[in-house]
């Protein structure tokens, strides 16, 4: 038991120092914030495809197209790294798309000259979308690559311990 627990943590370990770590299938089923992690991992590879390969006006008609959708998977986003981080929510936040840009900036100068042949079609794609819901599928299937893997099925809820107070007791 113990060495597959050793050797669980090793393989965990060499997969987030190899670069990147893939959402797994959630256990749980489909969560807000699982959901919510995807459609961020599309908005990210979109951004880096348009940057890299000269398509910022595609880019810029995907969000205006998606404009509400997206800040609502983002309040979601917002929800989760609060609940989970607390205080430090915002620079947690922060971090996670920070790597997830660069992430996806890595996979795309691994691919050479091919990666805007290869992406490129994406636009397309998303453009043929109807709604939201549409576009969380889409996400969903495209298995975008994320920076680490998070927990997404209930993020625990923060909770403060009560707070003790010393009386001094004068000595009558």
């Amino acid at each position: 038991m113990f060495l597959s627990r050793l050797f669980a943590a090793g393989v965990l370990a060499a997969g987030v120092l190899h670069g990147s770590v893939t959402f797994a299938a959630s256990p749980c089923g489909h969560s807000p914030a699982h959901e919510a992690f995807n459609v961020q991992g599309l908005k990210s590879e979109l951004m880096v495809t348009a940057l890299s390969c000269s398509a910022q006006d595609r880019y810029n008609a995907f969000v205006a197209k998606f404009r509400t959708v997206l800040l609502n998977e983002e309040d979601k986003l917002n929800g989760y790294f609060r609940s989970t981080f607390g205080r430090s929510a915002q620079r947690e936040h922060d971090d996670y798309i920070t790597q997830l840009a660069n992430v996806q900036s890595e996979q795309g100068l691994q691919s050479g000259t091919i990666f805007c042949q290869q992406r490129m079609a994406m636009f397309d794609e998303v453009n043929a979308l109807d709604n939201g819901e549409d576009l969380s599928n889409y996400s969903d299937a495209k298995d975008v690559t994320q920076p680490a893997s998070f927990e997404t099925c209930a993020a625990p809820t923060t909770t403060r311990a009560p707070v003790r107070r010393r009386t001094t007791h004068k000595a009558a």
